[in-house]
């Protein structure tokens, strides 16, 4: 099925905008997930060998799962569930509606598999996302709310901003991702900072902790991050017991034709891996263990994904894979793992 995706559905669907296909691709699964015969055919066919692993206190049935940006409004959920994914990240959702960076803001570089965006956190807002959840949950695989801030929050009141989100989307969570590594959203980076980072993080710790149910929390880090930020994100990530997902996209075009150089947003897709994965293994190596990590970025097949397991990955997350592999990404990776005697223990 993967060989049919790539020869042939994805030749049409990259003969058209890439936001064009992907708003079409998110209704069409909108509609297909109230189907359950449809529901039942994909679920047969994207089945593979369950690869239990627990991670922050959640049991999932494999370590892969969908990257944040794909489903920003928390609607198709459903559906996307069915490829075979151990978990999903949804989001990123931000307190009020917002409409994001204008367009064009999405760019395919077919020959090198990556994708450029500078979407800028275009979504319908925390309320309509909640209203998505409350009617698709529960489903058969846990649920990350990957939550940012408005455009047109100031630092200052950021804190303030990403909580009001959290308030509104916590019972809908198993996890929470806060994306403090966009660059498409202006100055949010500097979130990175100790003191900022604090500061952003502990009245959300804070209001988990005072919950019937304390959930757990990952910070999205950039690829960009420098060491001295990286190891104080790591430091606070000990100190304070949330996890990292190690990474977002890059500002970099190092590793693409100076073609591209010009096309503000983010990297993602294989010309991210080797720097994404080198931040993973720096992150692994500073927070040692005690606390989660989970790999993101350059993740196409069953070797790229072993590839981050081993440098210390706790989970993996596909995004830009899934656009060029096809939906079928996530059988072969857990097929691949599981010939490769993969196992949680097995790092």
């Amino acid at each position: 099925m993967g060989f049919l995706y790539r020869k042939l559905i994805r030749s049409l669907l990259f003969n058209f905008n890439p936001e064009t296909v992907h708003d079409a691709v998110i209704r069409a699964a909108r509609a297909a997930q109230g189907l359950e015969a449809l529901n039942s055919v994909v679920r047969l066919m994207a089945r593979a060998k369950d690869l239990p692993v627990t991670v922050a206190g959640i049991k999932f049935r494999n370590p892969v799962g969908l990257a944040a940006g794909f489903d920003k409004n928390c609607e198709a959920a459903r559906f996307l569930a069915g490829l075979g994914f151990g978990f999903l990240e949804l989001g990123t959702v931000t307190l009020r509606p917002q409409p994001g960076n204008p367009k064009p803001r999405l760019f395919r570089l077919r020959d090198d598999k990556a994708i450029i965006n500078r979407m800028g956190f275009n979504n319908a807002g925390a309320w309509e996302a909640a209203k998505s959840l409350e009617r698709l949950l529960p489903l058969p695989v846990p649920v990350g709310i990957s939550v940012g801030k408005n455009a047109d929050c100031s630092m200052e009141d950021a804190p303030k901003n990403y909580l009001e989100t959290l308030k509104v989307m916590y019972e809908f969570g198993d996890y929470f991702a806060v994306n403090i590594s966009s660059p498409n959203t202006l100055q949010l980076r500097s979130l990175h900072g100790g003191d900022k980072l604090r500061r952003l993080l502990e009245p959300m710790l804070d209001f988990a902790a005072g919950q019937k149910r304390t959930k757990p929390f990952f910070v999205k880090i950039a690829p960009d991050l420098d060491d001295a930020g990286l190891e104080g994100a790591a430091a606070l990530a000990v100190e304070k017991g949330f996890g990292l997902i190690a990474t977002n996209t890059t500002v970099s075009r190092s590793s693409v034709p100076v073609y591209w150089s010009g096309y503000e947003g983010g990297l993602s897709g294989r010309p991210l891996r080797e720097l994404s994965n080198a931040v993973l293994a720096k992150t692994a190596a500073l927070v040692k263990g005690r606390v989660p990590v989970i790999g993101s970025g350059g993740v196409f097949d069953g070797p790229t994904a072993l590839e981050k397991l081993k440098l210390g990955a706790d989970l993996v997350q596909v995004y830009s894979g899934l656009v060029y592999e096809g939906p079928f990404i996530v059988k072969d990776i857990l097929e691949y793992l599981h010939r490769r005697g993969w196992s949680p223990s097995a790092r």
